[in-house]
């Protein structure tokens, strides 16, 4: 599998980023950044921290469906991923950001 960014520009002139696989799925999406440069930094900061499993925060929504946050080593959240329906499917999708995450390419949209 790889993995891909997407560099976005908001319609409020923010900018944010999210993590593709290559079949489409959104892994991950980012904050609203006030410029690109901290959204580009964003980036730097997942691919620096995703392969470090203490760096994900796995969490279950109020309506119980599992999802994770991936920090950073100051505990800022970098982005947070979608719901899932299993536990199973956020832990597949977890290693798989730790495997592919850091050589990913952004495709600037911008």
């Amino acid at each position: 599998m790889t993995m891909m960014f997407e560099l976005s520009k908001s319609s409020d002139g923010q900018f944010r980023f999210v993590l593709k696989a290559d079949n489409g799925e959104t892994v991950l999406t980012s904050e609203l950044y006030q410029s690109k440069a901290s959204a580009e930094n964003g980036i730097a900061s997942v691919k620096s921290n995703a392969n470090n499993d203490a760096r994900y925060e796995r969490q279950v929504s109020a309506n119980g469906k599992p999802y994770f946050n991936l920090k950073a080593a100051n505990g800022q959240v970098i982005g947070s991923s979608r719901l899932y329906e299993v536990e199973t499917s956020r832990e597949a999708v977890i290693a798989s950001t730790q495997r592919h995450a850091a050589q990913a390419e952004v495709k600037d949209l911008t």
